[in-house]
């Protein structure tokens, strides 16, 4: 640009010294050029000019900011792309809606005498004549379309005026922008998008590209297929809960289900000819009483201690152990028993329901005596008077078949302490 303006200058003096009498030239040819209205995207069809950052007659240079420019998207700065001085401001601070291409302000080159230059002329005119002759290059192509096109835009036009508020889709300032549409020809086209947005269709329709009705019948149905139709569905009617069943009921199934365990009676001969010496013993030495309850208690507390566990089937996790070799240290090999003896005479003997019953230690203590025990306690064994001498008799407990080696070994423990060490029960 520097050199373009130094050659006008050059060839303006040359002129000058051989001017002839009638006209004169001067240095004024084209030393100062027009400054428009920038696009700053491709969308971009006006702005606003929110200030300037110089004034006329500044001087800039090449990247400095010249103004701010305001679009509907963002704020954008414009930087000078070479040295110049501004000559002529047109469009002030607050300028709206200024569009792409207006003569904004007159620059001039670096150095340059901007009393001694002209204004040069507003190309507007001469683009907007190019713009308005451009869309009519493919008119060959369209030519079926061209009659109806006013008819779409009388139509259009008859319905109103329409404001715009949301800002414009790219898709849409495209084509206002290529087909030169201008704003009050745009406040003429009737949105068709959500809140009455302007959307593509409705610029196609107003140029006459695809039929006018188009827009409003695809805006129709979309807006039908928004909304779920629920007139067709029927309510289902509410079926009565089946009543339940009796609790009784299903406990007697539950019970009728599950096996009952196969039990048997094992038995084993104990005398107390010892535990009735040391009884007597302890009377005459020591004036001290002890009863056999107290004998046969101990005896039984013996004998169920550390007795060997009940057989029964593994678990998943003893299994588990048993892969890894841990059941051997997990294994439990003795636990407590709960057995109690019973003598064999009350195994074979009716019983009674009375209200008054007579205990297995009473036996053994003496004669019977009248009790007021609770009618729901264990009838209690006879002794026969004929037992065998020396106070022998038939005790026993009647267990699960698969515990019958641990109730035996019980009895023997049983049997062990009453009869061979009788000492340590007291």
């Amino acid at each position: 640009m520097a050199s373009f303006a130094a050659a006008c200058r050059i060839s303006a003096r040359l002129a000058s010294g051989r001017a002839a009498r009638g006209f004169t030239t001067s240095s004024r040819c084209l030393a100062a050029q027009n400054f428009v209205m920038p696009a700053l995207s491709p969308t971009m069809t006006e702005g606003n000019i929110a200030s300037w950052k110089v004034k006329e007659g500044d001087s800039f240079s090449a990247g400095d900011v010249l103004l701010e420019i305001e679009t509907d998207k963002a704020t954008m700065d414009v930087e000078a792309q070479e040295d110049g001085v501004v000559m002529k401001i047109f469009s002030q601070d607050g300028s709206k809606g200024v569009q792409v291409g207006t003569r904004i302000a007159v620059l001039a080159e670096a150095g340059d005498d901007i009393s001694a230059l002209e204004l040069p002329a507003d190309e507007q005119p001469k683009q907007a004549a190019q713009s308005t002759s451009e869309p009519a290059a493919p008119a060959p192509r369209e030519e079926p379309k061209a009659a109806s096109k006013p008819a779409a835009k009388s139509e259009v036009a008859a319905s109103g005026t329409y404001d715009h508020s949301y800002p414009l889709l790219p898709s849409v300032g495209l084509l206002v922008h290529e087909h030169g549409i201008s704003k009050e020809d745009l406040s003429k086209i009737k949105g068709t998008g959500p809140n009455g947005r302007l959307l593509k269709g409705d610029v196609l329709a107003f140029v006459g590209a695809i039929d006018a009705e188009r827009p409003a019948a695809v805006s129709s149905r979309l807006s039908k297929l928004a909304h779920l139709d629920l007139s067709n569905i029927k309510v289902a009617e509410k079926k009565a809960a089946p009543a339940p069943k009796a609790p009784e009921a299903a406990a007697s199934k539950a019970t009728e289900a599950a096996p009952k365990p196969e039990k048997v009676l094992v038995q084993l001969p104990v005398s107390l000819e010892h535990v009735e010496e040391l009884q007597r013993r302890l009377q005459n030495s020591a004036d001290v009483s002890v009863p056999i309850a107290k004998f046969v208690s101990k005896a039984t507390a013996f004998a169920n201690s550390r007795l060997p566990a009940i057989p029964r089937a593994p678990t998943t996790s003893e299994l588990f152990d048993e892969v890894l070799g841990l059941d051997k240290a997990k294994a439990t090999k003795f636990s407590q028993g709960s057995y109690v003896p019973t003598i064999a005479d009350d195994f074979a003997a009716p019983r009674r329901t009375s209200a008054s019953k007579t205990d297995i230690i009473d036996l053994l203590t003496g004669p019977a005596r009248k009790s007021s025990s609770s009618p729901t306690r264990r009838p209690a064994p006879r002794i026969d008077a004929r037992a065998a001498p020396g106070g022998t008799h038939l005790f026993g407990v009647l267990v699960p078949k698969e515990e019958k080696a641990r109730a035996q070994l019980f009895l023997e423990r049983f049997k062990l302490a009453l009869e061979e060490v009788p000492e340590t029960l007291i």
